[in-house]
C-alpha cells in the first residue's frame, strides 16, 4: 500500500496526506479526519526511514555568519544556538568568510535541506548583483514557508531584522572622544562594500563634522585583527598624526594595539585607542579597551524568536539595539591647551 494510494481514497493530495502522517499540525481537521480513515481501512504502513527524512525536513535552524571565529560573531551564534536549543531544534552552522559567492551557495544548500529557518548574521553588501542574487534565492524559499531572519543592515531584504544601531553608536563614541579634548583622529575600517562599516564610518564623521572638526583619515584593511595590524602599521609609516583611533570592529583594534606596542607607541600615553563591539577579550587587554558595548547573545536570542514567530499577519519587524560607550583605559584625557 502505497501513501499515493492512501491520497487517493481520502481525496486529498498526495502532499496533504504526507503532512497527515507525519504529524504536521497545518491540516484542516476534516481533512485529517478523512486522511486518518482511509489510512486505517487500507492498513498502510509508513516507510520508517522515509518518515524520518521528513521529520527531519523543517527543523533544522541555520546559521550564516561571516567568521563564526570572530568573537562578535561567536557572540550572537551562542545567543542563537542556545535559543534554538530551547526549542528542540537542530543548528547547522557555516562561515562565508565575507565571501558574498559563498553565502548564495550555503543559502541554497539550507533551501535543498528544507531547513526551518536560515538566520543571516553579519552586515549586507553594497553589491547590487549579490541583492538579485540573494532575491532570487531566498523569494522561493519564503514562497514556500521558510522563514529567513538578520542581524544587521540588508537594505535589499524585507524580512525580520535584529537591527545594532552602528551609525548612532559610533557617533555617541566620537562624541564621548571630542569630550576628551580629542580633535585629530584616524579609522582603521573594514572594507567599505560591508554595510556595518559604511555605518559605523559614516555615524563617526558625521559627529566630527557636527563639531566642527576635520574628517578623520580613514585607512581600509580586512575586518580582522591581522587587518588592525596593518592599518596601523601603514599609519606609522608615514608619520602617525592622530591623537586618537578609531578602529571599526575589536578584533580590529587588537591588532592596532599589537601594532603600536612593536614601534614603540605607548597607549593611550602616546596616541588613544577605541574599537566598537565590547566582544569579552578587550576587558583583559592591557590597557582595556575603550569601545561600544552591543548586546551580542541577546541579539541572538531574538533573531531566532523573530525567525520563528507568527507570521501570519506578513509584516516585517525590526528590532534596534543599541549601543552603550564603555570608556577604559585605552583612551585618555589630553591636556587641555595652553
Amino acid at each position: 500500500m502505497t501513501l499515493q494510494q492512501v491520497a487517493t481514497a481520502a481525496g486529498v493530495s498526495l502532499a496533504t496526506a504526507s503532512r497527515v502522517l507525519n504529524g504536521s499540525a497545518r491540516v484542516r481537521p476534516e481533512l485529517r479526519d478523512r486522511v486518518e480513515a482511509a489510512a486505517s481501512e487500507l492498513a498502510y504502513t509508513p516507510n520508517a526511514h522515509a518518515q524520518a527524512l521528513v521529520r527531519a525536513s523543517w527543523q533544522t535552524v541555520g546559521i550564516i555568519s561571516h567568521d563564526v571565529s570572530d568573537p562578535y560573531f561567536s557572540g550572537i551564534a551562542r545567543g542563537a544556538m542556545r535559543a534554538a536549543a530551547e526549542r528542540d531544534l537542530p543548528v547547522m552552522m557555516a562561515s562565508t568568510f565575507r565571501d558574498p559567492e559563498r553565502e548564495i551557495a550555503y543559502i541554497s544548500m539550507l533551501r535543498a535541506q528544507r531547513a526551518r529557518a536560515i538566520l543571516l548574521i553579519g552586515s549586507g553588501f553594497e553589491d547590487r548583483r549579490w541583492e538579485r542574487a540573494m532575491d532570487a534565492e531566498l523569494g522561493p524559499y519564503l514562497s514556500a514557508g521558510g522563514r529567513v531572519a538578520v542581524v544587521s543592515r540588508h537594505r535589499s531584504l524585507r524580512v525580520d531584522t535584529v537591527l545594532p544601531q552602528n551609525r548612532q553608536g559610533a557617533a555617541a563614541l566620537a562624541r564621548s572622544l571630542l569630550s576628551l579634548g580629542h580633535r585629530r583622529f584616524a579609522v582603521l575600517s573594514g572594507p567599505a562594500r560591508l554595510s556595518t562599516v559604511v555605518d559605523r564610518v559614516g555615524g563617526f564623521q558625521r559627529a566630527l563634522a557636527e563639531a566642527g572638526v576635520p574628517a578623520a583619515e580613514v585607512v581600509e584593511a580586512p575586518f580582522s585583527r591581522e587587518g588592525g595590524h596593518r592599518a596601523t602599521t601603514a599609519l606609522l609609516s608615514r608619520g602617525l598624526d592622530s591623537t586618537c583611533l578609531f578602529a571599526t570592529t575589536d578584533v580590529m583594534a587588537v591588532g592596532a594595539l599589537a601594532a603600536l606596542r612593536e614601534h614603540g607607541v605607548r597607549v593611550p600615553e602616546d596616541v588613544s585607542l577605541a574599537g566598537f563591539d565590547d566582544i569579552s577579550v578587550v576587558r583583559d587587554l592591557t590597557p582595556p579597551l575603550t569601545t561600544v558595548a552591543l548586546p551580542l547573545e541577546e541579539m541572538g536570542e531574538r533573531v531566532v524568536a523573530l525567525a520563528l514567530r507568527d507570521h501570519s499577519r506578513g509584516r516585517r519587524r525590526i528590532e534596534r539595539m543599541a549601543g552603550t560607550v564603555v570608556l577604559r583605559a585605552s583612551t585618555a584625557r589630553l591636556p587641555a591647551p595652553q
